[in-house]
């Protein structure tokens, strides 16, 4: 009896070895050997280690600049580059954000446009929109209460909610490399609240697409963004039509669809007038469909290939035809005409004929062109259907010209606003040979010496986001009200999520440095170290272990080695240090900032002052050209402190990364 059971448990033990030493090797195959080359560029490391936290986080936390030095600056980019590090607190927060997990269907539903719930509550008549126009209180007040009677919610809610999680994710998670390179796609492959079509799914946008691929593979991430609600609509190819490969089957599909429509409206609706209105609507907007190139022409010269990747407008032109019939999965209130067709077959009818469901994207082939066309070089169909747009998305993500183009703009991003060409073409390399692995672009790109050297370190310029987050972080300030945070970021030039062009935000210096934003951001210094932003709370003592200093030069200059880390501070010392001798300055503020218009143009305009790089840069605002208001730092014990931290938040030099 003993003998079986001997070689059962000698049995289960090595089971359980062999599950264990697999789990060992994957995550050792999911590992990384390299080296970063600072001491070479006369870095110590705990300047390294700033240097480091400057680029992957938004910004260092007080003591993680020694944390990291210590533990060890490949050992934190490997954690970084794993993203698994627990954020139990920050999802504690988040758990305060309902419709931050709600699919692309439940947001339609819960946060309708204003226009649907009109027609929603005109046709529950719970509303006569003729007989109010005159009284807009009461027409508000009836749409409000029509709202709260169904259990719908304001679409500015879920914009507030989605706003909120990003302030509160770039502060407090502890993978911060993942929340950088998450911003860092969205704004690749932008989209924008602004158009209204795809605002709604852009929390899901971001959620589904953009933060699970952020360091995966690229073709993955391209692939995933081109399938996407929120893409598909701000891009317009959601309506893109071309010539199918079964006109009659197709022309059939169409009538069966309009039939669906006549019954349903007439079963629906005694104005029968109105009901043949919307079917004519719907014939008009069906004969106006057609190809559309916006899609293709950035999925080339912004998320591939580059504005001079070798593209020609044929090109243009035949990829979009090989991408119509890429459409919405009907969410909500959307597509309901194309829903009537669907429900008159089985999934398993449906892929038969060559329809495609994938979560909230579908492919339709009644709508997909069947000529056969090339596109660089490559032919596709005819008749060649969803694989054929696959196929050819695989093909642009491994062009040559994609990798320089991509990890030029990594190296914008990480480097320097004007990168070295051999960096470049080494990170393109690596592209081209990992398969577009964005973990080993970054790897090549920090091992290289020329991330290190003196012509890379402090570089950068912040853009508002990452100057106001980073004096969250650095301040370790706890924030009860995100979106004020938000605001502020808005006032100074960079509100996220509403940047129209495809393009995204620019990542150079003399986009967001200018003499107003300079203002601006003295003026949200002075804020934050004061707490005069809302919701917004420090403890500035604490931060020096409640030891008062002496003086406020004295003050600078431990402050200064707390939020300027690694860095020689006696210039800068030098020159702070009459801005705070003013006796004024600590009951005035700028009032010059307001006055100032944001820089929000999507062309970048030369800095009327203080560009990256330059001299300029060092100088900070003149007491003179400020001009002042009523006081805003509160008269307290504190106030000294505020007035340094402020001063220090809103020097030129904290601005650089």
């Amino acid at each position: 009896m003993k003998t079986p059971f001997k070689y059962i448990l000698t049995l289960c033990i090595a089971l359980i070895s062999a599950v264990t030493l697999s789990s060992y090797f994957n995550d050792a195959h999911n590992r990384y050997t390299f080296k970063f080359p600072y001491k070479q560029a006369g870095l110590t490391r705990e300047q390294a280690a700033a240097h480091l936290l400057s680029r992957f986080t938004y910004g260092p936390t007080p003591g993680e600049v020694q944390a990291v030095a210590k533990q060890g600056l490949e050992n934190w980019f490997q954690q970084q580059l794993d993203a698994k590090l627990p954020d139990d607190s920050l999802n504690n927060l988040l758990r305060n954000y309902d419709a931050l997990q709600f699919t692309n269907s439940q947001v339609a539903e819960q946060f309708p446009k204003p226009a649907q719930v009109l027609r929603m509550a005109v046709r529950d008549s719970a509303i006569n929109k003729d007989s109010l126009r005159s009284d807009r209180k009461e027409y508000k007040d009836r749409i409000q209460a029509y709202m709260k009677q169904n259990g719908l919610r304001p679409e500015q809610e879920l914009f507030r909610q989605f706003i909120n999680q990003k302030i509160l994710r770039a502060a407090y998670s502890n993978n911060q490399l993942q929340e950088v390179m998450t911003s860092f796609w969205f704004n690749h492959f932008n989209v924008s609240i602004t158009k209204n079509d795809c605002a709604q799914f852009i929390p899901a946008y971001e959620r589904d697409v953009i933060r699970p691929n952020a360091l995966g593979k690229f073709g993955d991430l391209l692939l995933a963004t081109a399938k996407s609600p929120a893409m598909l609509y701000y891009l317009d190819n959601f309506n893109s039509s071309g010539t199918p490969a079964n006109p009659a089957r197709a022309a059939a599909a169409a009538n069966a669809v309009r039939q669906n429509v006549i019954r349903n409206l007439q079963n629906n609706m005694q104005d029968t007038t109105r009901a043949m209105a919307a079917i004519n609507k719907a014939n008009q907007a069906r004969k106006t469909q057609g190809l559309n190139e916006n899609y293709a022409r950035e999925v080339m010269e912004l998320h591939t290939l580059g504005v001079d990747g070798g593209y020609t407008q044929q090109d243009v032109t035949n990829a979009a035809k090989v991408l119509t019939g890429w459409t919405i999965y009907p969410i909500g209130t959307y597509g309901n005409a194309v829903q009537n067709l669907l429900s008159r077959f089985t999934p398993e009818q449906l892929a038969a004929r060559g329809f495609v469901h994938e979560g909230d994207f579908m492919f339709n082939p009644n709508r997909h062109e069947s000529a056969e066309v090339t596109v660089l070089g490559k032919t596709y169909g005819p008749n060649g259907g969803y694989p054929d747009g696959v196929d050819m998305l695989e093909m642009l993500a491994h062009k040559e010209a994609t990798a320089k183009f991509i990890s030029k703009k990594l190296a914008t991003r990480f480097v320097s606003d004007n990168p070295p060409q051999k960096l470049i073409d080494k990170m393109a390399k690596t592209f081209l040979t990992q398969d577009g692995d964005i973990k080993q672009v970054l790897i090549t790109m920090v091992s290289s010496p020329e991330f290190w050297s003196a012509a890379s370190v402090r570089e950068k310029t912040k853009s508002p986001m990452e100057l106001t987050i980073g004096a969250v972080r650095a301040l370790n300030a706890n924030i009860k009200q995100p979106y004020q945070l938000f605001n502020w970021i808005n006032k100074m030039g960079e509100k996220m999520y509403y940047y129209i062009a495809p393009t995204g935000f620019p990542d150079r210096g003399q986009y967001w440095i200018n003499t107003g934003a300079l203002l601006n951001r003295m003026n949200f210094g002075l804020a934050i170290a004061s707490g005069r932003i809302p919701g917004v709370t420090v403890n500035l003592a604490a931060l020096n272990q409640n030891h008062e200093p002496e003086s406020a030069q004295a003050a600078l200059t431990i402050y200064g080695k707390m939020l300027l880390p690694g860095r020689d501070l006696t210039q800068t010392v030098k020159r702070l240090t009459p801005m705070l001798t003013d006796p004024e300055l600590v009951n005035k503020v700028s009032a010059a900032s307001n006055k100032t218009t944001p820089n929000t143009d999507t062309n970048i305009k030369p800095a009327t002052a203080m560009q990256s790089g330059s001299d300029a840069m060092l100088a900070p605002p003149k007491t003179k050209d400020l001009i002042y208001a009523k006081a805003v730092l509160t008269p307290t014990s504190n106030t000294m402190l505020a007035q340094v931290v402020g001063v220090i938040i809103g020097s030129p030099e904290y601005q650089r990364r």
